[in-house]
């Protein structure tokens, strides 16, 4: 769920400014989940303008004093968590450590990179939730090596139904500052998508994974 909805307008305001949302209904865009996608968003983009960034930076922090409150560490999902999860961090005045998509295979091998005790509560950052498969594995890893997980922060999500039901089942809270209703609401506003394409991008959330298929 979105956490304010004026901060998410002005997420979906600056990525539309920023062009970090790109669109392409022909030439569909492949997700390592295999599916078809007429929309995507690099949120690795705000990065470089500091305004949006630090908008960014405290609005993920407000998450978390509001509803992650007793969290002792950030965590970023590696690799477009880390950045961001550093900056929240330090907004908060808390250790970071990044978890690795897999298992480093020399030195240590770890796979949770930092320093960090068990029973640690720990909020989990990242760049944005599809499906939830990715964050929750990382959920997963995270709770395996004996961290108590208080929740998922995320800049934007795309408020697939099957996201919601993988969360639940993994009794794992999540908030997001933007989410894809809000985008859609300010992008047709701007005129930065028109009818036509409002409607491919809504069909294509009802039913992402045959999309194109």
């Amino acid at each position: 769920m979105i956490y304010d909805i004026e901060i998410a307008k002005h997420i979906a305001k600056s990525l539309l400014q920023i062009n970090a949302i790109i669109l392409e209904p022909e030439k569909p865009f492949k997700w390592a989940s295999g599916w078809n996608s007429p929309i995507y968003c690099d949120n690795r983009k705000t990065l470089g303008y500091p305004e949006i960034r630090n908008y960014i930076r405290q609005g993920l922090s407000a998450i978390i004093k509001k509803h992650f409150q007793g969290s002792n560490i950030v965590a970023g999902v590696a690799t477009a968590g880390i950045p961001h999860g550093v900056l929240v961090a330090e907004e908060l005045g808390l250790p970071f450590i990044y978890v690795r998509s897999s298992v480093k295979k020399h030195g240590k091998k770890n796979q949770i990179e930092g320093h960090f005790n068990v029973n640690q509560s720990v909020v989990l950052v990242e760049d944005l939730i599809s499906s939830g498969k990715s964050s929750l594995d990382t959920v997963n890893i995270l709770r395996e090596a004996n961290l108590s997980v208080n929740g998922v922060i995320s800049i934007f999500n795309y408020g697939f139904e099957t996201a919601k039901k993988n969360f639940t089942h993994s009794n794992c809270e999540y908030f997001s500052l933007c989410d894809y209703e809000v985008l859609l609401s300010e992008a047709i506003k701007s005129q930065y998508i028109n009818s036509s394409d409002m409607q491919i991008l809504q069909d294509w959330q009802k039913n992402p994974s045959n999309w194109k298929k």
